[in-house]
């Protein structure tokens, strides 16, 4: 047997000190986070910078009320198709704010976290992304569901944009607002209502209306789509000839509503004008290859609708790591 030199035992001692130091770092590893990281993701439309933020997700139980005009049993699938599972609905909730150069715009103000555990991130996301609510000068609502109103007003009641000029849609403040509305409506509407007066009542006298087809702040104009709720508005961003299309609830998740756009979903008031207005809205955007950002899809939120014989199907747009 060879005998080892004094140098050979000390190298092979120090390489099995740092195995050793590897190994011990290894097992040492920081726990798990628990928890997602910051839900923030930023692209321009011309000279616009627009930041998407999520304010989590909903996950509804499907029942055969979720889709009025279609069985469940073609839901499942549907859902299935998509890897999303089939006994619950998963609603994702994202705002945007837009920088127009001369002011920050959030379009629709999330739920403010009274609506699902899951929800209510958008000011932990805004903190995320550098954007103070205080500095927020206009906020556009696209109508008065509670997951777009709802965050207007923190939990003890005071606004969430202090500054902030609110801007609303003049048919959704006639309907909403209106005792007699209110009154009539079914039981499963009155939560909507009160959600309503809790936010509103208190800058009755501050909010501004808009009407259809108005540009309610520069870039920025009004696209009545009508049928979720009678005022329901999407918006078009302009700058530098490139376009975006906000369009609210247009369309529920994609996967059901984009791919079925005759389906009726739940939340539809009106679900044949509701059935019309999307329509007309996915033809206009896959025909013209418009980017399109809608408030329950798949975050962040963007991408291109496309034709898919007589329907259609959601691309989304490439993770862009650079503006």
């Amino acid at each position: 047997m060879t005998a080892m030199s004094r140098r050979t035992m000390l190298a092979a001692a120090a390489a099995s000190a740092a195995s050793g130091a590897v190994a011990g770092s290894a097992k040492a590893a920081a726990p798990a986070a628990g928890r997602q990281a910051p839900g923030v993701y930023r692209y321009t439309v011309g000279s616009f910078e627009v930041t998407a933020l999520t304010d989590g997700v909903a996950r509804r139980p499907l029942d055969p009320s979720f889709v009025r005009n279609a069985p469940i049993e073609d839901v499942r699938e549907a859902l299935d198709q998509a890897f999303l599972g089939s006994d619950k609905v998963p609603i994702p909730f994202t705002c945007v704010v837009v920088n127009t150069g001369g002011r920050l715009v959030l379009i629709d103000a999330g739920t403010g976290g009274f609506l699902a555990p899951t929800a209510g991130q958008l000011y932990e996301n805004m903190a995320a992304a550098g954007v103070d609510p205080k500095a927020i000068d206009v906020v556009l609502i696209s109508h008065f569901h509670p997951d777009h109103i709802a965050g207007l007003r923190l939990k003890d009641g005071t606004a969430a944009f202090p500054n902030a000029e609110v801007m609303v849609p003049e048919a959704e403040w006639a309907f909403w607002m209106d005792d007699g509305q209110m009154s009539r409506a079914p039981d499963a509407l009155q939560p909507a209502f009160k959600m309503v007066r809790r936010v509103f009542e208190p800058m009755t006298k501050e909010v501004r209306k808009f009407e259809r087809d108005a540009e309610p702040t520069s870039g920025v104009t009004t696209l009545p789509a009508p049928g979720h709720t009678p005022g329901h508005t999407a918006f078009r961003l302009s700058s530098d000839g490139k376009d975006l299309i906000i369009w609210s609830d247009v369309t529920n998740h994609p996967a059901l509503f984009v791919r079925n756009p005759g389906w009726h979903a739940v939340f539809d008031m009106d679900p044949e004008l509701a059935e019309a207005t999307r329509r007309r809205m996915l033809d206009l955007v896959a025909a013209d290859r418009l980017p399109v950002a809608g408030y329950h899809f798949p975050f962040p939120a963007v991408g291109h609708i496309a034709r898919r014989g007589t329907n259609y199907e959601f691309v989304p747009e490439m993770w862009n790591p650079a503006l």
